[in-house]
């Protein structure tokens, strides 16, 4: 069996692990067999179909948007701490989301999308300004420089949103819950709402996959390889954004799934771009998925944030990652 054949039937079977366990287990314990036969337990059946399995496949959407949005960014930025959160695009996407329910915007021939749709532009114009602001300030485009304006526009954006809160009243206070991430109580209309946008956004980000290898060895060289580096750096941010955008329509601000899939995806199976991409998909769904179960499980009754997971399990690999580069750049 080759490498790649291996690495899709380790991370197809980590998927299907971590979808079982989501559906089954928690404050009712739901045998497997429900799955494929409601009749033996209706009311099981009811709560899995219902309730656990909208959950899980939206925990699944979103960690899926967000992983394959990092693997593309980092590709695109040379830069192994990109990802969607570090770069401030999920907080551009949240304003965007925050501003469509604090005005009660609803555009007419969008409906249901409406909120997706404004939450993606937030997220592009967000990524399209921390690109423009990092190089003028430095034009070789460094490491911490990226960071540091993502971190900058994160910031303020963030004062935004804490604004827009204040002036809401009690009627979205619940929305400080929100952007912290949870996928709970959403039901099968929120998978309606992000599947369409996750599926475009991984087709744009793979039909570009040659190009972000290309792009791995620098523009200049990729651009004698035929790659139209401009057209290729447009759609591969678009394509970011739109999932980054659907991603935080439906669960709030999630960070970190896309800095650590693709680089722990790079350091097992290798970086090629047509392999990093759709692992950094499958292996984003799961490890959201078991975020979530862990969130909804650890202190039961009472959930927790799935952020808060995530944060506990990246935050130490991005550490981990800027040391190295650090050390390795002495």
């Amino acid at each position: 069996m080759s490498k790649s054949a291996l690495a899709y039937l380790v991370s197809l079977i980590l998927l299907g692990g971590a979808v079982v366990l989501g559906v089954t287990v928690g404050t009712v314990p739901i045998s497997p067999t429900v799955i494929w036969n409601p009749a033996s337990d209706e009311a099981a059946a009811n709560i899995l179909w219902n309730i656990r399995m909208p959950r899980v496949v939206l925990a699944g959407l979103v960690g899926a948007a967000l992983a394959i949005a990092g693997a593309a960014f980092q590709g695109l930025l040379k830069n192994p701490l990109a990802d969607p959160y570090t770069l401030g695009v999920s907080s551009g996407a949240a304003v965007g989301a925050v501003m469509t329910l604090f005005f009660g915007i609803s555009i007419p021939f969008l409906g249901l999308f409406t909120l997706p749709v404004i939450s993606m532009i937030g997220a592009l114009i967000t990524m399209l300004a921390v690109m423009g602001f990092a190089r003028l300030v430095d034009r070789s485009m460094k490491m911490e420089t990226v960071i540091l304006t993502g971190i900058i526009f994160s910031s303020f954006l963030g004062s935004i949103m804490s604004l827009m809160i204040a002036l809401t009243g009690e009627e979205l206070r619940q929305i400080i819950g929100w952007l912290l991430g949870s996928v709970s109580m959403r039901g099968w209309p929120y998978v309606q709402m992000a599947l369409p946008f996750v599926l475009v956004g991984s087709f744009v980000l793979w039909l570009y996959r040659r190009e972000l290898n290309a792009m791995l060895f620098g523009e200049e060289r990729a651009q004698h390889l035929g790659v139209d580096v401009k057209r290729s750096k447009l759609a591969i941010l678009i394509g970011g954004s739109v999932l980054t955008g659907s991603a935080v329509a439906v669960s709030g601000t999630i960070g970190f799934v896309g800095l650590v899939v693709p680089h722990i995806t790079r350091l097992v199976w290798g970086s090629d771009h047509r392999h990093v991409l759709p692992l950094s998909f499958i292996n984003g769904a799961a490890l959201l998925i078991v975020c979530d179960l862990v969130a909804r499980t650890i202190i039961s009754p009472t959930e927790l944030p799935i952020g808060v997971i995530t944060a506990f399990i990246g935050a130490p690999v991005f550490a981990f990652i800027f040391f190295r580069q650090r050390r390795g750049g002495l």
